[in-house]
């Protein structure tokens, strides 16, 4: 199912070999793939000199997003949409539509943080949704750090459990807000960090956006809104339905 490309290509994808790491209690694979791209420069470019970034209102992304271009989403599906399907058994008759393609900034202070914005994440119960993540400038910056929820052992947050994960989460977010605000970066009694993924240029990062995640945020080096400087990334969403 690869989408025709209609315009001159903005990176050229390597031969790429990607690993599956199996992580968690639940094995659940996650796929990366070093030097994805032989050159990113136009794509780092175009965020540079290309584009106007805003805060997501949609979200509760702690920065400043702007559109991908169309012309680098179709080259990055097309080159791993079969990994995906095989990789996690998608069926066959689904088919993926992308949702939300962006490139990211992180700009937000510790202290002006929500208290959501204090906990790890998941982006939807679906077991479909996946997060395309393709780390773009020179490091360092803060790695992705994937967590277990401890009251519950969960991991991912599903249709069937998500009630059971709000319910027990709740006592945590209220104490949250009696705190002060600070991204969440490591284990306490609440979540531990069992997993992470380095921050590495030109690294691609594909894992279901049900697992519970973060930012492993660095105030020093990642909270910047200078495209040229920042942790830019670019976040590829997509559903099989």
């Amino acid at each position: 199912m690869s989408v025709p490309e209609t315009a001159k290509p903005i990176i050229e994808v390597n031969n790429i070999a990607p690993q599956v790491q199996y992580i968690g209690q639940q094995h659940t694979p996650i796929i990366i793939i070093d030097n994805f791209a032989g050159d990113i420069s136009e794509l780092i470019d175009i965020a540079v000199n290309g584009s106007q970034f805003s805060q997501d209102p949609g979200s509760y992304y702690p920065g400043q997003r702007t559109a991908l271009p169309r012309q680098y989403i179709i080259e990055v599906i097309n080159a791993v949409f079969q990994l995906i399907y095989d990789v996690y058994r998608i069926p066959t008759q689904l088919r993926l539509k992308p949702q939300q393609c962006v490139y990211s900034l992180i700009d937000k202070q510790p202290q002006t943080l929500s208290p959501l914005q204090c906990l790890p994440h998941f982006d939807t119960p679906s077991p479909n949704y996946f997060a395309i993540l393709h780390y773009l400038n020179d490091g360092p910056h803060g790695d992705t750090g994937f967590f277990r929820h401890n009251p519950t052992d969960y991991e991912r947050i599903t249709a069937e459990n998500i009630d059971a994960y709000f319910t027990k989460a709740q006592p945590f977010l209220d104490a949250k807000k009696q705190t002060s605000a600070s991204y969440f970066v490591a284990s306490d009694e609440h979540y531990s960090l069992y997993h992470q993924i380095e921050y590495r240029p030109n690294r691609l990062v594909i894992y279901p956006g049900n697992l519970l995640h973060s930012t492993l945020v660095n105030p020093q080096t990642d909270i910047d809104a200078n495209p040229t400087s920042g942790r830019l990334t670019a976040n590829i969403f997509i559903h099989f339905q």
